[in-house]
């Protein structure tokens, strides 16, 4: 009888083992890659080995391309209203907000709280738990979390244009809208960010997102979160120069670290992942959390 219990406490311990061999080899393969994702939507995966490992995947949209629209999460309970618990949406994973509003490609927004990652057991939100996000969250016209003057916003009006405002707060008729921690790059030019050998220089899994002058072309940057050998992570201020070089006008830094997902729709309605996840500290493990920005395209 000891023997058997002794296989099984055996078994539980690697479980967790199990899972992260698993998520290992389902990651994408570090190999360049140019795709035509939908009208008007082109993706491409760049795999670099100096200064350190690194997975960047870049998504261009046209805003105004035939077909093309912008869906926030959104809050639940109806928007504008607050439960008694001051939470404002139920956490989903990009690939289930995708996948629920039949979405064409979907990344995550804001910064969230509460927050928990302990264990690959014990981590907090879970899908359908309660999330709150930080700075404005604007969906289909309605705000549901209040702008925060220090965290700016990227908007999105009916005219497929979109604009980053430093201020925290997007003009009057936007529709949807999120916010990140910081702008990294405006008037064309990267903004004060770490230096390297600075203390807050730091490498770390990054989702940006970017806008040319017009506010038509829009780019999402995402690069993989610390993965030894794989993608070990970017400064700030390296992102702003990837934007500054595409041409980017002006650009702001959304949730990164595990919450950075790029998904899109397979074509049969099913979510498909192109980095590199790791939550939990389980590669290929999708983040539950609080919004998401999506667009439709054809």
């Amino acid at each position: 009888m000891q023997l058997v219990w002794r296989a099984i406490g055996l078994g539980i311990l690697a479980l967790p083992l199990v899972a992260y061999s698993r998520g290992y080899w389902q990651r994408p393969p570090r190999a360049n890659l140019d795709r035509v994702l939908f009208e008007g939507v082109s993706y491409r995966r760049e795999v670099h080995s100096r200064p350190r490992p690194l997975m960047i995947h870049t998504v261009e949209i046209d805003l105004g391309a035939t077909g093309v629209d912008v869906l926030v999460t959104p809050g639940n309970p109806p928007l504008g209203n607050l439960e008694p618990d001051n939470l404002e949406v139920d956490a989903r994973t990009t690939s289930e907000f995708l996948e629920e509003f039949q979405l064409q490609v979907a990344i995550n927004a804001n910064f969230f709280y509460p927050f928990r990652e302990k264990t690959p057991w014990d981590y907090y939100p879970h899908s359908g738990d309660r999330a709150n996000a930080v700075g404005l969250a604007i969906s289909r016209g309605q705000i549901y979390s209040p702008g925060q003057e220090d965290w700016p916003a990227l908007c999105f009006g009916g005219d497929g244009h979109a604009r980053i405002e430093g201020g925290g707060t997007c003009p009057e008729g936007t529709l949807h809208g999120v916010a990140g921690n910081q702008a990294i790059v405006e008037n064309g030019q990267p903004t004060n960010l770490p230096k390297k050998g600075s203390k807050k220089y730091t490498l770390y899994g990054r989702m940006a997102v970017g806008i040319d002058e017009s506010g038509e072309k829009l780019w999402i940057i995402a690069v993989d979160d610390k993965q030894p050998g794989y993608s070990e992570g970017m400064a700030l201020a390296e992102l702003a120069n990837i934007f500054v070089e595409l041409g980017a006008s002006a650009a702001v830094n959304l949730d990164g670290g595990g919450s950075v997902t790029l998904a899109i729709d397979d074509g049969n309605g099913n979510a498909e992942i192109l980095n590199a996840l790791i939550h939990a500290k389980i590669p290929m493990k999708e983040r539950p959390i609080a919004n998401h920005i999506g667009f439709y395209a054809r």
